[in-house]
């Protein structure tokens, strides 16, 4: 029995918002050994001149921890981390505000990112950073077959 081919519709693609979520942690007692010699230099050229003015040991930590959570919302693992164009600062209320350039900031377009938020906390030798953000994505168009045609070839034998 043949019949009609199934009509099928095309659809415009949808545009989906999605949360992507970036955790880090980092111990308080890496960042001496990121100060000292020969390591000296390491925190030089992860963190910006306000931020290692900003910073004791655990503000550091935090700022390490802000960094690589942010880095992981861009999705491109195995990269190296735009350390010093992704900057983290307080903002109002001594809240961590975000401030991207360079590399990174192709990297949040390129990812689709939208604001990011940051929470930084410290306790027990640990600084653990969490970075949100929505990317809003198009999906790929899909092809509709309508219900009264799906059904009939599921009853088919």
């Amino acid at each position: 029995m043949t019949g009609p081919a199934p009509a099928v519709v095309a659809q415009a693609p949808i545009t989906v918002a999605l949360p992507r979520i970036g955790v880090d942690l980092v111990p308080l007692s890496r960042i001496p050994q990121l100060r000292e010699p020969p390591s000296a230099p390491a925190l030089h050229r992860m963190l910006t001149p306000a931020e290692l003015r900003l910073s004791d040991e655990a503000g550091a930590a935090g700022r390490l921890a802000a960094k690589e959570a942010v880095f992981k919302l861009f999705g491109t693992p195995g990269g190296p981390v735009p350390w010093l164009s992704t900057e983290i600062l307080p903002g109002p209320g001594g809240r961590p505000t975000l401030r991207l350039t360079g590399r990174a900031a192709r990297l949040a377009r390129e990812a689709g990112l939208g604001p990011v938020d940051l929470s930084i906390s410290h306790d027990g030798g640990w600084a653990v950073a969490v970075a949100v953000a929505v990317i809003t994505s198009p999906t790929p168009p899909t092809a509709l077959i309508s219900s009264t045609q799906a059904t009939e070839r599921r009853e088919s034998p």
